[in-house]
């Protein structure tokens, strides 16, 4: 059985994901999200990039002919070549596993070997802006392979991230051992007749092809990492508690988790109530909740803000704006998109403009990007801070004032988890930040003015369902506060 370093890769983000990939049912995968085939095209076209004015060579052989691949690459290491592309190095490791191994570059280097006066350094280009864990054991497993075939003591790694101008090296000595740790265990969870538990991790686990199957047995479970706040490392700390549970969770005492790794006395009791809220379907307000006077109000006039954005391009191509005139009974929705990247400037004028007509109006939001790019895009088109700072004197941050005051039976603290659950839905079902920047890089392409409107059509939802949120959270509370009121 082959073991490559995708699946090192891919056991270090997930334990889970590359057992299912050798034994689960195919059947029960779901089709490749659109956003990963953007990401392996953008990593496709980085490594293009890195690799435009290298005179490399790669080896030939027939497609999965391993045997035939190393032979070809060895051929190449013998003649000298200065770069090989995607080589492939094979070794043997215990009882059946064959080590594969194809880093992005070979790169010749003065040194001794077998080879000659020349040995060999593993390059990997990555998508990513740091050198992460898990690049820098692929990196390892590379190097630790090449060592042993150019029978070389000397063992170097590198890296070229997202900044492509200068070459991260790797400490082999360092993640060596720890990359033998993590093949050993890979080797042993393959082996199991039994699945890794569960656990899901939306940041990580949203665009893997095993996802609708593992959250269904989470769902099924009530497993804990549906829970917010509850991290892989917090969960250890439970299950050594024999904490598994919803309901034992909720009855625990706060003091019983506080001096846990992980833990303190603001999150453990956050964290308790989270589990209250969940097991009883219903919300409740936070041991330390903001102080009635700085909660969010209702104004005669009020703004909700939302952006659509493109990382890659370091762009905000849409600058989204609902006017809410609750004196007048009238809304009206404002969306300022940039139908070429050299537009940004243009709609960042227009919602100054916008905004300033309304000088007293709060300006409603949900996380600190909208409030965080403003400044980012003041400072670019260099607009006076007599211009820019009465509009951030008047953001609220929705999402802030929300985490900090109320639990929510809810899975997570996405607008869409929360807007939802208050019923709200959006109008294309499957419309998501992500997919915005899948089909605003696709209008690029294709000048499809369909897909200009999903996206704005998106934002505008968006700025409905931040509404819709602030307009519970004032009734929430303003009915807790009359309630306790009430009481006294």
């Amino acid at each position: 059985m082959l073991i490559n370093a995708e699946n090192l890769l891919q056991y270090q983000r997930c334990k889970r994901r590359p057992f299912l990939d050798t034994h689960g049912d195919y059947n029960q995968r779901v089709v490749t999200h659109e956003l990963l085939v953007k990401v392996q095209q953008d990593k496709i076209a980085h490594q293009q990039s890195v690799m435009e004015n290298l005179e490399y060579h790669q080896p030939d052989y027939p497609r999965k002919n391993w045997q035939a691949g190393a032979a070809a690459t060895i051929e190449l290491m013998q003649q000298g070549v200065d770069f090989i592309h995607r080589g492939v190095l094979l070794a043997n490791y215990v009882d059946k596993y064959t080590l594969l191994s194809r880093p992005d570059l070979l790169v010749k280097q003065p040194g001794k070997s077998w080879l000659g006066d020349w040995v060999y350094v593993p390059l990997d280009i990555q998508l990513g802006k740091r050198p992460k864990q898990e690049y820098q054991v692929v990196a390892a497993f590379h190097a630790e392979i090449l060592a042993a075939l150019q029978e070389n003591i000397q063992q170097e790694a590198w890296l070229i991230l997202r900044n492509k101008d200068s070459t991260y090296v790797v400490d082999v000595d360092k993640w060596i051992p720890q990359m033998l740790e993590i093949l050993a265990e890979y080797v042993q969870m393959i082996e199991s007749p039994e699945p890794p538990e569960v656990f899901i991790a939306r940041q990580k686990c949203n665009l893997c092809h095993w996802y609708n199957h593992c959250y269904a047995i989470a769902q099924s479970q009530e497993h804990l990492s549906l829970l917010p706040g509850v991290t892989p490392i917090r969960y250890t700390q439970l299950q050594a508690l024999s904490t598994t549970t919803l309901e034992a969770l909720a009855n625990t005492s706060s003091s019983t988790l506080e001096n846990l790794i992980g833990f303190d006395a603001d999150v453990a009791s956050k964290l308790i109530v989270q589990a209250q809220a969940t097991f009883s379907k219903q919300p409740l307000i936070l041991p330390y909740p903001v102080a009635e006077e700085k909660l969010t109000f209702t104004a005669p006039i009020e703004l909700y803000f939302d952006i659509e954005a493109q990382p890659d391009l370091n762009l905000n191509y849409l600058l989204g704006v609902l006017v809410v005139d609750r004196q007048a009974n009238s809304e009206q929705f404002y969306s300022f998109l940039a139908e070429t990247p050299a537009q940004e400037e243009l709609i960042w004028q227009q919602f100054l403009d916008l905004v300033w007509q309304y000088p007293e109006a709060p300006i409603y939001h949900f996380c600190a990007y909208e409030f965080d790019t403003v400044k980012r895009l003041a400072r670019l088109y260099r607009t006076p801070n007599s211009s820019v700072q009465p509009i951030l004197n008047r953001f609220v941050d929705i999402y802030e004032q929300l985490i900090q005051s109320v639990a929510l039976p809810i899975e997570s603290y996405a607008l869409k988890a929360i807007a939802r659950w208050l019923g709200f839905e959006w109008r294309d079902k499957e419309a998501s930040g992500a997919k915005c920047i899948y089909w605003y890089d696709q209008w690029l392409e294709t000048s499809d003015r369909t897909l200009l409107e999903l996206i704005q059509r998106y934002n505008e939802d968006d700025c409905r369902a931040t509404r819709k949120v602030k307009d519970w959270l004032v009734n929430f509370f303003q009915n807790e506060y009359a309630n306790t009121v009430g009481k006294n």
